[in-house]
């Protein structure tokens, strides 16, 4: 099948790789400036121009059969206009409650899905007034945009809210959360075909630093009791948005019970570990997904880890090690950068933890 994915980064660049061996072809849809480097020679790169919409563009990119998306942040009344035309999934409407922390959190209240409290804000007295009702510390993030602790502060103080408040003509809409008391963050990557099949992979056990992901671990060392909260989860959402495609639920663990942070409509940064399980990736299940096929095998056998590289290259002799798979994703090195990850699997857990800490510390010294 022909397939065109809107975006040119790292997760579409993973997406054609896994497609190629099932013989998928793909088109990519760049914004005005686009960085293009992560998938230059993995299918033509056609460049968005304003009357690009509707038939106009469905034939710029080449006639697809599908057209999916690497990210959320999309303009999904552009996607509507293709709806006419060939199949786009996930569906826009899905995309759009993911695009708006405020109104994600208030569609998963009403599935009774449990998330940090919260309020909206557009202005410095809405602001106050919703840090007085929940109490500091709070999470002031951007409904729209912000990732990778971009547009996200933290106020531990009367001092840290007037300073922010100061600013807040300036700023756009934004969601204060209240304090979450949790023992670690948890990820849930999940699938569902057109047809309504559903698989979930092993909850993945996180650590983020300064705001961007530092380094995924799976299965999550946890009871059954709690996969099984986190699958329940996970078909809620995918069964009421009628979803198709790989979707990632980021949760805070408190106790025994799950707190949904964000969803992420696409394939996601702590399912990279998938590739090298010995399983089905995230990648090749989110094109089985979109394409209708059945869905592959989430179970693996051994423990996986990944680590990202941010900003720096893999030394030779962290990526000779017989367990290390390394993934580049043709990007220049700047600090903070996503360049690339390594993915770690064994049979032993103990050995896994202690080589991926090996390797970080290695990697990042303070």
């Amino acid at each position: 099948m022909h397939v065109a994915i809107v975006g040119c980064g790292q997760l579409a660049r993973m997406m054609a790789l896994a497609g190629w061996p099932m013989g998928h072809s793909f088109t990519f849809l760049a914004e005005p400036g686009e960085g293009t480097d992560c998938v230059k020679g993995l299918g033509t790169i056609v460049e968005r121009t304003p009357e690009m919409e509707g038939e106009a563009l469905f034939a710029a990119l080449g006639k697809p059969e599908v057209v999916t998306v690497e990210r959320e942040h999309v303009d999904v009344a552009l996607l509507n206009t293709l709806k006419p035309h060939c199949s786009v999934s996930p569906d826009p409407d899905a995309i759009k409650y993911c695009q708006h922390r405020g109104r994600e959190k208030t569609f998963l209240n009403s599935l009774g899905i449990r998330t940090a409290p919260f309020h909206l804000a557009n202005n410095a007295e809405e602001l106050s007034s919703g840090v007085k009702a929940l109490g500091y510390p709070v999470f002031v993030k951007t409904c729209e945009e912000g990732y990778d602790g971009y547009g996200q502060w933290v106020l531990r103080s009367d001092d840290d809210l007037n300073d922010l408040a100061a600013k807040a003509d300036s700023l756009p809409e934004v969601v204060i959360e209240g304090r979450v008391d949790f023992c670690r963050e948890l990820s849930l990557i999940a699938a569902r075909n057109a047809s309504g099949d559903c698989v979930f992979y092993p909850l993945t056990e996180n650590e983020h630093r300064n705001g961007i992901l530092w380094s995924s671990l799976a299965p999550a060392d946890a009871e059954a009791a709690l996969h099984a909260k986190a699958k329940e989860i996970a078909d809620k959402v995918l069964n009421a948005l009628g979803y198709v495609g790989v979707i990632a639920i980021e949760m805070f663990q408190a106790g025994d019970e799950l707190i949904v942070n964000e969803l992420a409509p696409r394939v996601h940064n702590s399912g990279h570990w998938t590739q090298g399980a010995g399983i089905c990736s995230q990648f090749e299940n989110h094109l089985r997904a979109i394409c209708d096929f059945g869905l592959g095998n989430t179970t693996n056998n051994q423990h996986a880890a990944m680590v990202n590289l941010l900003g720096i290259e893999a030394p030779k002799e962290i990526v000779s090690e017989s367990n290390v798979q390394h993934h580049v994703y043709n990007k220049s090195l700047r600090p903070g950068r996503k360049v690339g990850h390594l993915n770690l699997a064994a049979d032993d857990r103990a050995a896994l933890e202690a080589q991926l800490k090996r390797i970080c510390d290695s990697l990042y010294q303070d």
